[in-house]
């Protein structure tokens, strides 16, 4: 059998997660945790910091650094909650709207060739196991939690 954590490690890396950066739009660059946090609040209804920090199981002082990086770019913009002035709303900006687009089309791009080089069954089967793999690392006690 071959070893799962090496056919993990190998496609972490051929999907460039070690990279410091994900990709660059502009003269902007962009790191996986911020492409991840745009893509997420894009997605998210309104969603307060500390929904999308556990959303990422990114622990608060981190995410808030992220964040600070995202507003002074002026890709994300933060309000506070009319119902808790403690609380922070995040939302996209135009600009922010615009690298959340343009970073999931370089994704879908690169996923439909990767795709390209399957058939409808095999393209099938990985995507169910890659859906089984996700629920089953939701189900573990591990999951999401600092090794050591």
């Amino acid at each position: 059998m071959e070893n799962p954590r090496e056919l993990l490690q190998v496609m972490a890396r051929q999907f460039g997660f070690l990279n410091k950066n994900c990709c660059t739009i502009g003269s902007t660059e962009i790191s996986l945790i911020q492409s991840h946090i745009l893509f997420e609040v894009d997605r998210q209804h309104e969603p307060s910091m500390q929904q999308i920090a556990d959303t990422l199981g990114v622990d608060i002082t981190t995410f808030s650094r992220q964040i600070q990086t995202l507003v002074n770019n002026k890709l994300i913009k933060k309000t506070p909650s009319l119902g808790d002035r403690r609380v922070y709303i995040l939302s996209l900006t135009v600009e922010g709207k615009f690298f959340a687009t343009a970073i999931d089309k370089m994704m879908t791009d690169y996923l439909d060739e990767v795709f390209s080089f399957m058939n409808e069954f095999e393209k099938d089967t990985v995507i169910r196991s890659i859906k089984l793999l996700n629920e089953s690392m939701r189900k573990s006690k591990m999951c999401c939690t600092p090794l050591g």
